[in-house]
């Protein structure tokens, strides 16, 4: 085998030429590490992410085209809806996608048959039934509410598309539905050569994450063994680091099999992590985490999430366990939710209405599909924003398409090629924090401004009336967000204040069925939620609320505990009376009078644990150290 130089054949100028954009590359590389570094070196896992969904993309769009359907250009929108970063998160979004559409296509099959001459009707009822699905996904989880919501657009849009041939309605609700179906198999089929060994790999992630948290607790818990108290948002990062792992949890299970109860006992183990560190906080408030040793309790919390570790990771016969927590939604925010997107819909239908605009079936379709994408953001008044950018961008790209590529082309297959390079940019994008929001809009639109079909193409009139009615839906959802019951961050943080204060009393009560693991959950969520959407807000603003939210997650569970603790039928009688007594003082008192029963209650506990047997005393110790938590608990005002 020859050593010499490979180069060395080459004539000096290729040579020169060779190296000079080799430099020229590394040049543009260094430059990179700002706001082009997503584009020009992105990382392998972007660059597989974005050409696998732009080939899975292309794959619907020939599929269907081949099929001679008629609008195949929802196919590749439904791939880049789906398509995900995790396996497990595309899965869960894939089924809840096909269960929201089926259900959508039956809804507006029926609203065409029942009104099918009845426009102000027929809208009105369109409306309310968009913002049920919108209000009542403000109480479901994950991907869930974005079925729910997905069965209020897909009614829309099914049936403002055979508005004008109502006769014709079930033939493109089938078509709707095999073009969500046929998007959702070529994503998953790309996903599956993408991603070989899936199942190994996502048990191990799991396993990373589950150790990465625990970590994350144990440093906090030695930290507190230090001395080092909390102060105001110390807890915020450590609570979104345990929130986010949570909200992982489900995808990882699904892409490990989800054999046994992995994702319930993975949840328990995180919920037990959230009871180890307010259970530490409050010993060291009271200064009982002595430096030479960890307290029982906090050995037994251990324990109990090491077990639940080990359960996650190793399927057991007969496990039968079950651990389901869900985070707190307000009742105001879900008539908010639906009272808004009914009213978007009205708004479209009576501008639709009153011009006459011939397009004004494509501008409900759209408007239906953009104001349930929004819906599905945490906050749809900030993702509007970049959701506009991105479509005029797309309006761009696809007008370039549409009046220099597509007159050149006579087959499908060349389409998607040419198609490939904006799709995988637009890809990266959506890998980048800070071009995600373009890419959302541009992503999805693209092949649908383009409106590849087997009978002909766009004309240039078509695709500007398209791209108008595009651009316009894209407005009017973003300011019905804008002026319909806006969303405010502050008044969403008081008035989960006022509701956390109100809960805290209640957890008192005899027939409060809250647990330890659904309270300190369901506030780490709401708390971690807030403070993500509250930079607009004054520090000290969000610094009492951090303070207000965690001491209530604390005290809350000393609360459960000691009510958990007063109807335990093991407890002695005297016992049990004065805990009752006590947890009607919270339950129905504030302030110092609560305080000073707490305290009172300590005192006469403590000697009442002098004289029990050393089994009960470890138990009410517990209790004890509840009461004088409760006794030194100082209210925090929002300023």
């Amino acid at each position: 085998m020859s050593n010499m130089d490979p180069d060395a054949s080459m004539p000096p100028a290729h040579r020169f030429g060779g190296a000079y954009l080799l430099a020229l590359w590394q040049a543009l590389g260094m430059q990179s590490s700002g706001k082009l570094k997503w584009l020009l070196a992105p990382s392998w896992g972007d660059v597989a992410f974005a050409v696998r969904s732009a080939f899975a993309a292309g794959l619907s769009l020939v599929i269907a085209m081949g099929m001679e359907m008629d609008s195949p250009q929802w196919a590749p929108l439904t791939v880049w809806v789906v398509a995900q970063s995790s396996r497990g998160e595309s899965l869960s979004k894939a089924r809840w996608r096909i269960a929201g559409t089926v259900l959508g296509c039956c809804v507006a099959v029926g609203l065409i048959a029942a009104l099918p001459q009845s426009p102000a009707l027929f809208f009105g009822v369109l409306a309310c039934w968009i913002g049920l699905c919108c209000g009542m996904a403000t109480f479901l989880e994950g991907y869930k509410a974005y079925g729910l919501v997905l069965t209020g657009f897909t009614s829309a849009i099914v049936a403002t598309g055979a508005i004008m041939q109502p006769d014709q309605v079930f033939d493109i609700a089938l078509s709707r539905g095999t073009y969500i179906v046929l998007g959702v198999v070529c994503e998953a089929l790309l996903a599956l050569l993408f991603m070989p060994g899936l199942h190994a790999r996502a048990r191990a992630r799991l396993k990373t994450r589950l150790d990465a948290a625990q970590a994350l607790v144990r440093k906090r818990v030695d930290c507190l063994v230090e001395g080092h108290l909390t102060t105001e948002l110390d807890q915020s990062p450590l609570l979104g680091e345990l929130t986010a792992a949570g909200s992982r949890i489900e995808y990882d299970a699904l892409e490990a099999g989800g054999y046994g109860h992995m994702a319930d006992h993975a949840r328990a183990a995180l919920a037990g992590l959230l009871v180890l560190l307010a259970r530490a906080e409050g010993l060291a408030t009271l200064k009982l985490l002595p430096a030479d040793k960890v307290p029982t309790s906090i050995r037994k919390d251990e324990w109990a999430v090491r077990e639940h570790v080990e359960a996650c990771l190793s399927h057991r016969r007969g496990d039968r366990f079950r651990f389901r927590i869900r985070s707190r939604r307000h009742a105001l925010e879900a008539v908010e939710n639906g009272v808004r997107a009914c009213a978007g819909i009205l708004v479209g239908w009576l501008l639709w209405e009153v011009t006459a605009w011939p397009s004004g079936p494509t501008f409900m379709s759209l408007l239906a599909l953009v104001y349930g994408l929004l819906a599905t953001r945490e906050n749809p008044v900030v993702a509007s924003a970049p959701f506009f950018r991105g479509a005029v961008w797309c309006v761009l790209v696809a007008g370039v398409y549409v009046t220099l590529v597509l007159p050149a082309l006579n087959t499908p297959e060349m389409l998607v090629l040419l198609m490939m390079v904006p799709m995988v940019i637009g890809g990266l994008a959506a890998r980048n924090p800070a071009t995600a929001g373009y890419a959302f809009s541009f992503n999805m639109f693209l092949p649908v401004l383009m409106g590849p079909n087997n009978q002909g193409r766009y004309d240039e009139v078509s695709f500007f009336n398209a791209s108008l009615a595009f651009l316009g839906a894209v407005l009017v959802a973003g300011w019905t967000y804008r002026t319909v019951l806006p969303f405010r961050p502050d008044s969403h943080m008081l008035r989960t204040a006022l509701w956390s204060s109100r809960q805290l009393q209640g957890l008192a009560s005899a027939n409060s069925r809250v647990s330890v693991y659904q309270w300190l959950s369901g506030n780490a969520d709401s708390l971690v939620r807030i403070m993500r959407n509250a930079q607009g807000i004054a520090l000290p603003r969000r610094n009492a609320f951090a303070r207000q939210q965690f001491s209530g997650m604390v005290s809350g569970m000393h609360v459960i505990l000691l009510r958990e603790l007063a109807l335990a039928p093991t407890t002695p009688p005297a016992v049990q009376r004065a805990l009752r007594a006590f947890l009607r003082h919270w339950e129905h008192d504030d302030g110092t009078l609560v305080t000073r029963q707490a305290a009172s209650t300590a005192r006469w506990l403590e000697r009442q644990v002098a004289h029990m047997p050393p089994q009960q005393q470890e138990i009410f110790e517990h209790a004890l150290v509840s009461l004088r938590l409760l006794a030194c608990a100082q209210p925090v005002d929002l300023p």
